[in-house]
């Protein structure tokens, strides 16, 4: 009986629809609501997959994994932490202009444009994008590149060190892209890049560039046989560690 009124309520549904013209079919949203148990298999709303899901826990859980399964020796380097300090330094003297020093500059070239002089030539600054630090790799104009360790998904930049290499750029992995996006006046940046620096830094930026050839460009072939990752969980360690007495243990008694 139940199966008998389904299948009535779905064909007067179905001829409902086939009543309204072609061109408005469309736009006829009202027919397409889930009318009850009846037209249950028919018609769906859409489910929001995120609703009551913990973002916290989701975090602890990507952690734990991290921790227990062996990685590759790439993403093993977007977690080494490496002193930034100098490099975060020259990178701030090439801080972009915001929008009241474009504006500024701007009415300065105006006004020297007008009195015939001949306008300041635009300072280096750091660029930042990662389609346009890809470009200019490609082109061999970049000098440094610096790339965020917590960028998701990792799959975004971790093909860049082997560009890099391939290109013989330095490059560098630094914490992290909300520190990289103060520098550019955004609030994350995955990557950035230096393409020139002004004659006066050209001593600071050089040993810069061979401290981050020191540490990632020449270290690749070394870290390369290597594998992250592989840590226990607390029991696990516990368990291990409770062993590791006992088998102690047992030797002294045998010594003695």
């Amino acid at each position: 009986m139940a199966s008998s009124r389904q299948n009535s309520a779905e064909n007067d549904i179905l001829k409902q629809r086939l009543k309204v013209p072609p061109p408005i079919h469309q736009f006829s949203k009202t027919l397409d609501k889930n009318l009850g148990v009846l037209t249950f298999p028919l018609f769906q709303y859409v489910r929001d997959v995120y609703h009551g899901s913990s973002w916290v826990a989701s975090q602890c859980l990507n952690s734990v994994l991290n921790d227990d399964f062996s990685e590759l020796l790439i993403i093993v380097l977007f977690k080494v932490e490496w002193l930034a300090t100098s490099l975060f330094k020259m990178l701030l003297k090439y801080r972009p202009e915001d929008r009241a020093q474009k504006k500024e500059r701007l009415l300065k070239r105006a006004q020297a444009e007008a009195e015939g002089k001949t306008p300041e030539v635009k300072k280096p600054i750091v660029k930042y994008g990662l389609n346009h630090v890809t470009y200019l790799i490609e082109q061999n104009k970049a000098q440094l590149v610096v790339i965020a360790h917590d960028v998701d998904p990792i799959e975004l930049v971790v093909w860049l060190p082997a560009l890099c290499r391939k290109m013989e750029i330095p490059y560098c992995i630094v914490k992290g892209k909300a520190r990289l996006g103060t520098i550019v006046h955004k609030k994350t940046a995955s990557v950035l890049c230096l393409t020139s620096v002004k004659n006066e830094d050209k001593l600071e930026f050089s040993k810069i560039l061979e401290a981050i050839k020191a540490n990632f460009n020449d270290k690749y072939d070394e870290l390369r046989k290597k594998w992250g990752g592989g840590v226990m969980g607390s029991k696990s360690q516990a368990k291990t560690k409770a062993k590791e007495r006992v088998l102690a243990k047992e030797a002294a008694q045998r010594m003695s």
